[in-house]
């Protein structure tokens, strides 16, 4: 049996899929990568992206600290900037069960997605997010 024009279609498919995705993407928000501690970066590149391809991937690029992946997977987004952050930085800003309107007429974030943390945490300045 003849795989060759088999291959070659699924080939085409999988190349159109993979630039239907680069499409797709987006640059993450500034908080989404330099709230991220290195050394929980997540690589997202390969060696000598640039950066304008690990944006393209929709990945953040920082090539400052030495020994850590430079491309790497951002933060989940978040309904604003300022409720971007990892787990351990949050500080909680409710009780245990807090509604997200309560938790909203607190002018805090809400995020019920990772069970034991806080889920209603303050916000921080998005004054120190930058690429």
């Amino acid at each position: 049996m003849d795989m060759g024009p088999r291959c070659a279609r699924l080939l085409a498919v999988l190349l159109l899929l993979g630039l239907c995705a680069l499409v797709g993407a987006q640059k993450p928000d500034p908080c989404q990568c330099s709230r991220l501690s290195p050394k929980n970066r997540v690589n997202c590149g390969f060696p000598g992206i640039t950066s304008d391809q690990c944006f393209s991937a929709g990945c953040c690029f920082d090539s400052s600290i030495p020994g850590v992946p430079w491309c790497f997977k951002p933060l989940p987004k978040q309904e604003s900037e300022e409720c971007v952050m990892e787990v351990s930085a949050r500080k909680n800003c409710g009780y245990p069960g807090i509604s997200p309107q309560d938790c909203a007429s607190r002018k805090c974030c809400f995020s019920d997605t990772i069970p034991q943390v806080p889920w209603c945490f303050f916000p921080l300045s998005v004054h120190d997010c930058h690429y």
